[in-house]
């Protein structure tokens, strides 16, 4: 089935590295089938990071080499650097974002770089990657976090936004994604951003944007990333997630609420309602203890539901 948006799944990422319950590995394979089967087809599994530094996220080289296995599922994974990008690599991850914030204060929280060595760090990725052969190569993607502002720093300057983007994409990055990383965006601020960087680098250059409701803005800005042409957009089950090295950077979108927005406006994401709700259910079952939103599932469906109806 076509789709008109791609809803791409991070929770089994997103969620998981912000929550302090550790989930089971198998019950993180389940999901991740579930959602699978729900119609979901992208689906950010895990990072690779220190266990140290994350220990939500230590099996994902096998959740990853797992989720590689489902016929029809791109699997997205996180790393922080060329070792995590090596692991990606071994693993057989499809999609590998790499972020770089914005401010280099969160920078240097995140992954303890400046924006100068994550430069370097990017360029050797990129070298990495040219020997891998065509037809095994992995998409790789610059995710441009903090670009709406940082709870460390404040506001981010646009222009800086739009000048790392023009950089990385020079280095030979196949993409950036415009992060929401801290809920700081508004719906003209989204569209000064993506306006800015698409004259840059060109519009095929960043299909993607990452956005948060920690202020309540992300269904607002994710209407908005339609309307500009995005065509994919990055959520979360039961809104679970943030950045654990932003402070108060909480409440990714929740996918059941922007799968039901989308729909509802005729908008094909492939993906039955009924069914994410399901996983839902079976997401909460294994985390008993942590809160999960979203205005739809409390609702339910209106009366006469049809998805993607005229």
């Amino acid at each position: 089935m076509s789709v008109d948006i791609t809803v791409s799944e991070v929770g089994p990422r997103d969620g998981l590295q912000s929550i302090r319950t550790i989930m089971p590995t198998q019950s993180k394979k389940d999901w991740i089938r579930a959602q699978f089967d729900a119609g979901t087809r992208e689906i950010e599994v895990g990072s690779f990071v220190p266990p140290k530094l994350l220990p939500q996220m230590a099996d994902t080289a096998e959740v990853t080499r797992y989720a590689a296995e489902i016929d029809g599922l791109t699997v997205a994974v996180l790393v922080p650097n060329r070792r995590g990008l090596e692991n990606a690599l071994s693993a057989g991850a499809h999609k590998i974002a790499i972020p770089f914030s914005m401010s280099e204060s969160h920078s240097l929280k995140n992954v303890r770089k400046t924006h100068a060595q994550m430069l370097e760090e990017i360029a050797s990725c990129v070298a990495l990657l040219n020997t891998v052969a065509v037809d095994q190569r992995p998409a790789f993607e610059v995710g441009l976090s903090t670009a709406f502002g940082c709870t460390i720093e404040g506001a981010v300057p646009e222009t800086r936004v739009v000048s790392m983007a023009e950089r990385v994409i020079e280095l030979g990055v196949d993409e950036v994604g415009l992060s929401d990383t801290t809920g700081y965006g508004n719906p003209a601020q989204l569209k000064r951003l993506a306006e800015g960087i698409w004259a840059a680098v060109g519009r095929d250059r960043m299909t993607g944007v990452h956005l948060h409701n920690t202020r309540g803005q992300g269904l607002a800005n994710a209407l908005m990333a339609v309307e500009l042409g995005f065509t994919t957009i990055d959520s979360s089950l039961g809104g679970l997630g943030g950045c654990p090295f932003a402070p108060g950077a909480s409440g990714n979108i929740v996918t059941e609420d922007l799968v039901f927005l989308l729909e509802a406006m005729g908008l094909k994401t492939g993906i039955d309602l009924e069914k994410l709700f399901e996983v839902r259910k079976q997401v909460q079952a294994a985390l008993p203890d942590e809160a999960m939103y979203g205005f739809v599932p409390a609702a339910g469906l209106p009366l006469g539901f049809a998805a993607h109806s005229p």
